[in-house]
């Protein structure tokens, strides 16, 4: 579904990722690694058109993203939910209504047996009602996934899901990933926790990547 295709990209005049050639194929579960600073977030951002490469392109569907309308993104970006590392919330508004935002956006009606459903499947019904201040850590990174599924996207792209979260908490998020993943859900996750992917290759086939000196490279079975 996204291909990358010779892609490079420059911040300030250096190059931060160089001839990245990729495709994510529907219902692939890859994750993302390397140090801090490699372009893990970047690379994300060029998956869902927030950035642009500087050389080379990213289709999704065949689709070249640079030249798509304002609408026609917006229209992309429905079928791809994003959880970013630190996920905004709009803190006067209940966890419920944060939630069903991105429908609410895009003017679709919200079904309320629909957002109680996917608000049990987080493990956030009861809290349907806080505000997102009053969350922890760990129910915060699961109504981030809520708001990122709303829409049925048909890719997740996950940037340091587990990052703030204690090994059970990563696990119980990790467990959401595998279950979309199982679905037929496009998974992407940028992650430094070696752990986490070895607990998701015991339990689904998995597609390691390493950003290293700029390039994408196949992460060897030392993971």
């Amino acid at each position: 579904m996204i291909d990358f295709q010779n892609v490079a990209y420059n911040y300030g005049g250096g190059e931060l990722l160089t001839d990245i050639s990729l495709r994510l194929p529907p219902g692939s579960f890859h994750f993302l690694t390397g140090p801090s600073g490699a372009g893990k977030s970047t690379f994300l951002k060029l998956c869902y058109g927030e950035l642009h490469p500087t050389a080379g392109r990213v289709t999704v569907d065949a689709r070249d993203l640079r030249s798509l309308t304002r609408d026609q993104v917006a229209a992309l970006r429905c079928r791809i939910g994003v959880v970013h590392q630190d996920c905004q919330f709009l803190d006067h508004l209940p966890v419920a209504e944060n939630i069903a935002l991105p429908l609410t956006a895009t003017g679709h009606p919200v079904d309320p047996a629909d957002l109680s459903a996917l608000m049990g499947w987080v493990g956030l019904m009861p809290l349907a009602q806080h505000r997102p201040p009053q969350l922890s850590g760990g129910e915060r990174q699961r109504a981030a996934l809520a708001r990122a599924v709303i829409m049925s996207p048909d890719v997740i792209l996950a940037d340091e899901p587990t990052g703030n979260l204690d090994w059970d908490m990563s696990l119980r998020l990790l467990t959401l990933l595998i279950e979309l993943n199982k679905m037929g859900k496009t998974v992407l996750i940028a992650t430094h926790d070696l752990n986490l992917i070895r607990s998701a290759k015991s339990q689904v086939p998995v597609r390691v990547l390493r950003i290293r000196d700029r390039r994408l490279q196949l992460a060897g079975s030392d993971l």
